[in-house]
């Protein structure tokens, strides 16, 4: 044998056994997972669990791909028509029943065992059965509240308000305060209209009539849209809202620049760890005619088009242990899902968590019905034409409200 054949030989057997190892490392099972970005924690926090899980599960590779929630719906779409569809995703509620009945989301009590299933509180995992069937599992949970600066109240000499016409009244005194408004309002991207709610509904209305049709046109929504509108002419929320989404309105809360917000418990650590040295308080909602807040579950999703179930499925159970629940719920600021980390008794004892837990018992979900998105959609781009000045409220509202009626059939 010759010395090049030789050599020939060996590269080659290296090369074989390079092949070998490529293939045994390609052997793993890979499980793609899309995470919603609540925060900057979201990611951190299930790149670790996933860590934690391939360590016991070395033939599993989970590939965490964290999207911002403002174009986590688009991206899935766009995804699902590719044919690139995750194996599971975290997803507003709300889409689920588009995504149940385009065949998208895989029904999941094959997988629930009773002991699992027992883990939930029944009140989160309701809105995930559709149709007698379970097409996911509650992932986050959380109900919304105002917010104030106590040190700005102080300042301005205003009341903490609990009805409107008191909110009205601070924020008059808040904004002739230096570089100050009293009210910050959303007025772009995702739950522009969950911000109206809050005020349709303390102001006695809702987003669908008993007949079902929309709400929008009704005495109570027009009178929490003026009082907006009104409020946005006077100089009391900060300039153009439709030029803030809710991070943006946040961010003015946490560099002190607006009396009062309303927002959700994930700004607490926030403003925890950004801004330390700010006195704050939770408090409900300010009521006209009626008591509410805003009862919000996410979804996790296992995709029917998976074919990796089993693993994607070893996975969620996994990422459900009360040690990374508790993990998740505190770094999030979220109510609990699950029975186990409810009964922490931080969830007792924090007074803010329990501030927002407080409005649980008149609690509104967002309304469990198709075409949820682009009638959350038509509402949005009626509040911004009022916002901007370019229709009055009564003529937004009612031709909002046609719009909806069409999109429902009714």
């Amino acid at each position: 044998m010759t010395y090049q054949f030789k050599r020939a030989t060996v590269a080659a057997v290296a090369a074989l056994g390079m092949l070998g190892f490529a293939a045994a490392a390609s052997a793993k099972t890979e499980v793609r997972f899309v995470v919603a970005e609540y925060s900057s924690y979201s990611g951190k926090h299930y790149e670790e669990v996933a860590a934690a899980f391939e360590k016991q599960n070395p033939d599993i590779d989970v590939k965490v791909e964290v999207v911002p929630w403002n174009t986590l719906l688009q991206r899935l779409t766009t995804d699902i028509a590719g044919g690139t569809a995750p194996d599971i995703s975290i997803i507003g509620t709300r889409w689920l029943l588009d995504f149940a009945a385009q065949g998208v989301a895989e029904p999941i009590d094959g997988y629930l065992t009773p002991e699992f299933k027992g883990t939930f509180i029944d009140t989160f995992m309701t809105p995930s059965v559709i149709d007698g069937k379970t097409m996911g599992l509650p992932v986050a949970a959380s109900a919304r509240a105002m917010m104030v600066n106590l040190d700005l109240f102080e300042k301005a000499g205003a009341k903490v308000p609990t009805n409107w016409d008191e909110l009205y009244a601070a924020a008059q005194k808040i904004s002739k305060l230096k570089d100050t408004f009293g009210f910050g309002l959303q007025g772009k991207e995702i739950e522009t209209d969950a911000y109206f709610y809050y005020a349709l509904w303390t102001h006695g209305g809702d987003i669908f009539g008993k007949d079902g049709k929309s709400g929008l046109n009704s005495p109570e929504a027009l009178e929490a849209a003026t009082l907006y509108k009104k409020m946005i002419d006077e100089g009391l929320t900060q300039p153009s809202p439709t030029n803030y989404n809710r991070e943006d309105v946040f961010n003015l809360f946490k560099q002190g620049k607006v009396g009062m917000v309303f927002t959700f418990p994930m700004l607490i650590p926030q403003v925890k760890a950004e801004a330390p040295n700010l006195k704050y308080q939770v408090l409900p909602f300010p009521a006209k005619r009626a008591k509410a807040t805003y009862g919000v579950t996410d979804t996790l999703m296992m995709f029917s088009t998976s074919k990796v179930k089993k693993e994607a499925w070893k996975f969620i159970e996994f990422a459900f242990k009360d040690e990374w629940r508790t993990q998740f719920d505190h770094g999030e600021g979220f109510l609990p899902v699950t029975k186990n980390v409810a009964a922490e008794d931080f969830y007792k004892t924090d007074p803010d968590i329990s501030a927002f837990a407080a409005g649980l018992p008149y609690a509104k979900f967002a309304p469990t019905v198709e075409n949820w998105e682009e009638i959350a959609d038509t509402t949005v781009q009626a509040l911004q034409k009022i916002y901007l000045g370019q229709q009055a409220p009564k003529a937004a509202l009612d031709e909002a409200a046609a719009k909806i009626d069409k999109i429902r059939g009714k």
